[in-house]
């Protein structure tokens, strides 16, 4: 499950979960565990909110965030 900041219209990033990626032809997009960048809740939003949906003609652009297991790679390392 990748992990996804969307950059809002006229609103501040918010980060989450996202089962799969949009694909060209969606309206949408879902999140889950949506949060701020800082990993604060939303203001907007009710504590006890676990998914959003937000309509893809808001969304200027989306970052794909590493997952941890990529995270954890050692690369080559010359001594």
């Amino acid at each position: 499950m990748p992990t996804i900041l969307c950059h809002i219209q006229n609103e501040d990033p918010v980060m989450g979960e996202s089962d799969e990626l949009p694909a060209a032809q969606d309206n949408f997009i879902i999140l889950k565990n949506p949060r701020r960048r800082d990993g604060k809740d939303l203001t907007a939003l009710d504590q006890n909110v676990v998914t959003i949906i937000y309509p893809i003609h808001r969304i200027n652009y989306i970052e794909v965030l590493p997952m941890g297991e990529e995270e954890e790679i050692i690369g080559f390392v010359r001594e």
